[in-house]
């Protein structure tokens, strides 16, 4: 199931009550046909009631939302807007979130996002509508973060929204039509929520293992933390022991990221999204909050979602459930045990970077972000927006995620105001990107039958059903000592602490499931550990280890009937036999299909080969024209010095004709193979100068095997230009050059 799109949601948007010949009208903002430049926020959904559209602009006002809003009558209505000042909690100057409503393209007098410290409805006075179908728009004054929740338009003068979060959930259901059963979605073997590396990774396993598997995430792309929403980058070692099989759905997923954050390309959401709906026993279901548990007894029977955009409800039934929010969602609303640090927990990243525009590029000054003219924070350019931009130790970070979020977003506004305008510093830069969405680091974790603490890890402790291999060091985060003075209290630079131990460390499999729910597993950083082991489990490499074992469970658990515990404590053996095999058989690289019987002979074996320069001389660059492409062996590859552009030049005592090339490059990662050449071109010599093969070039390659047919060209020379990898190193198993067919 594909996120639903914003056409075709006029039905929805708009729905009408009646009270004493009155008519009120309820326009959901996310809800609108054409979003513009605002994007989506549903972070805070369970904490104040809905999704919402955020302007979020870097200081340069935002494209205006619009939607068609269809009233039952024209006349005289009210409107109210719910929205909030964003800064008021801090009682900071000025009111940064501004908007405008337009009805018919016209604003209506009052300006938005300058009330209130909470979420409310902001009176906007009365319109008068003169058609029955009207324009409304959001129109952003800022960039810096107006947020707006929803409208109502009313003809009853004494009618008013209810503020209270049910009173007003059942408003939204009544205005909708919504409040009826959910949508009945099916029932699986498995249901997964949270799309994050665990949670795919997880769903992925179990349906390669024969389960019908369901997979609930409420944003609309997958990877969580290492999506392009948050980008951060996949830390943790895989396919080590005790089972170097485990990890290998995590690699078909992996990237490499040159730096963090990088751009959005780097994190490669197209291919979470292939390798999650390759598997046909397996539904996604994307954009779907999941806010409600259906029990029986302590057992789960379903998961209830709202759909971000629709508002529409969704039940999913399953036998098992996995976990892989985070936040420990679903467990909490089943009621199974966890723990939660209230304070001195892991902080919360909104990663951010700037770029040279080449010209003076003005920043506004921002009277409300955090003052930190005569503060302590880092100010070169390498160092802005990075890991450490960290804040929330001592919030909840769930009721307060919003909080947090914005804290950051204040000191990033801060720190730059202060380098452009105050210090006069980076003339041509300006903020390039800043995450909207949250990268947490902690919060509720899920109690099971073992709950690993650091002694264990330090101390090596045995555990029978040791299986995720932990290899990321004990960190930890704490504010940063050096500049506490720059928000004391609310810190939001951090600084880690390492405790390294003997890795590979085994993580036991009764952290993976709970234990008072019988049917629920977890993945990812809300399973059974204490605050200091999570430091050790919670990158994102070991998390998707942690979904690959619990899939590997659901199919003992299927095969037997059995419940998560089960497999502990009667069919340990025949899940440590499932441990070490594989769920897929490596993909074979085949003969390219398109260039058999359409061209001649492979004629690169005949040329001399010749690069501008090779990495460590393990591999001479002879093996990319050996007529052998081991694609399981890294050691069969040439290998460039770590830098781009660079090239490889084939030559023939005397000229050939060429109608067809073949690279085969990347990197091996157990059975999957990725990380090819990105953007490469062959060229031919023509006596005098490199000219490019007309159809013989890739940009954003993720082809392994690259092929491509071009019209004949007559040459002595061929070169492959590389301009771009993973990493700034080439790595090519075989170029094929061939002749045209006789």
């Amino acid at each position: 199931m594909a996120a639903i799109g914003r056409v075709g949601l006029l039905a929805w948007v708009v729905l009408t009550c009646g009270a004493a010949g009155a008519a009120t009208v309820l326009v959901e903002a996310e809800g609108f046909q054409d979003h513009g430049g605002w994007v989506v926020d549903q972070q805070s959904m369970d904490v104040m009631g809905s999704p919402y559209l955020l302007a979020h602009g870097l200081g340069v006002p935002v494209a205006d939302a619009v939607t068609t809003v269809r009233f039952p009558e024209t006349g005289t209505y009210r409107v109210f807007v719910r929205t909030k000042d964003w800064v008021a909690r801090w009682n900071a100057p000025g009111q940064p979130g501004k908007f405008q409503v337009l009805v018919a393209g016209k604003p209506l007098p009052e300006t938005f996002g300058t009330k209130g410290s909470d979420w409310s409805w902001h009176d906007g006075g009365t319109v008068a509508i003169d058609a029955k179908e009207v324009k409304i728009g959001l129109h952003d004054l800022t960039g810096f973060e107006g947020r707006c929740d929803a409208l109502v338009f009313t003809s009853d003068p004494g009618f008013r929204p209810p503020d209270g979060l049910e009173e007003l959930a059942a408003f939204r259901r009544k205005l909708r039509g919504l409040d009826g059963p959910p949508d009945d979605k099916g029932s699986f073997d498995l249901v997964v929520t949270g799309g994050g590396v665990a949670g795919c990774c997880a769903a992925v396993s179990a349906a390669r293992l024969g389960l019908r598997v369901a997979l609930v995430q409420d944003r609309p792309v997958l990877g969580g933390n290492s999506s392009s929403e948050v980008r951060v980058w996949i830390q943790g070692q895989i396919q080590k022991p005790p089972y170097p099989a485990i990890g290998e759905i995590v690699a078909e997923m992996l990237t490499r990221p040159k730096v963090c954050p990088d751009k959005a390309e780097a994190y490669s959401d197209d291919l979470k999204m292939k390798v999650v709906t390759a598997e046909p026993n397996l539904s996604l279901f994307l954009n779907e909050h999941v806010d409600e548990v259906e029990r029986d007894g302590r057992r789960i029977k379903a998961v209830v979602a709202t759909n971000v955009l629709s508002g529409r409800r969704s039940r999913l039934a399953g036998k098992w459930f996995v976990d892989a929010t985070g936040d420990g969602t679903v467990g909490f609303l089943a009621g199974a045990d966890y723990e939660v640090e209230k304070t001195g927990h892991l902080g919360t990243s909104n990663l951010w970077y700037t770029q040279d525009t080449g010209k003076p590029a003005p920043f506004p000054r921002c009277p409300w972000a955090l003052d930190l003219t005569e503060k302590p924070f880092p100010t070169r350019l390498d160092q802005l927006g990075h890991w450490y931009w960290e804040s929330g130790f001592n919030l909840d970070t769930i009721r307060d995620a919003e909080a947090i979020r914005d804290h950051n977003l204040r000191a990033m506004y801060g720190a730059w105001d202060c380098l452009k305008n105050v210090k006069r510093l980076y003339p041509n830069h300006a903020l390039a990107w800043a995450a909207y969405v949250a990268g947490k680091r902690e919060s509720r974790r899920l109690m099971g039958d073992v709950v690993l603490t650091q002694e264990h890890v330090l101390s090596g402790f045995g555990f029978p059903d040791g299986c995720v291999a932990a290899t990321w060091s004990i960190d930890l985060h704490y504010p940063d000592p050096k500049y506490a003075a720059a928000s004391p209290g609310n810190e939001f630079l951090s600084v880690a602490k390492f405790t390294h131990f003997k890795t590979p460390y085994p993580v036991p499999y009764r952290c993976l499931y709970s234990r008072n729910v019988p049917n629920l597993w977890m993945a990812g950083r809300c399973i059974s550990v204490t605050h200091e082991a999570l430091g050790t489990v919670r990158v994102m490499g070991t998390g998707g280890l942690m979904g690959e074992v619990v899939g590997r469970a659901a199919a003992v658990c299927k095969r037997h009937g059995a419940d998560p515990r089960d497999v502990y404590t009667t069919y340990l053996d025949e899940f440590i036999a499932l441990l070490k095999t594989r769920t897929k058989p490596p993909t074979p690289i085949p003969t390219p299909q398109e260039l058999a019987g359409a061209v001649g002979d492979n004629i690169a074996p005949l040329a001399k080969v010749t690069t501008s320069g090779d990495r460590d001389g393990s591999a001479p660059a002879e093996v990319m024209v050996d007529r052998a492409a081991d694609l399981a062996d890294n050691s069969s590859r040439w290998l460039s010095k770590a830098q781009t552009p660079t090239w490889v030049e084939l030559q023939w005592d005397a000229p050939k004709s060429l109608a067809a090339a073949r690279v085969i490059s990347g990197y091996c990662r157990g059975d999957s193979v990725g990380d090819p050449l990105e953007d490469f071109t062959f060229q031919y010599h023509d006596g005098h100068t490199w000219r490019d093969l007309p159809g013989a070039a890739a940009r954003a390659n993720t082809r392994v095997d690259w092929h491509a047919r071009f019209a004949p060209v007559r040459t002595s020379r061929v070169r492959l230009l590389i301009e771009k990898t993973q990493g700034n190193i080439a790595r090519v198993w075989e170029i094929e050059l061939y002749e045209p067919r006789p």
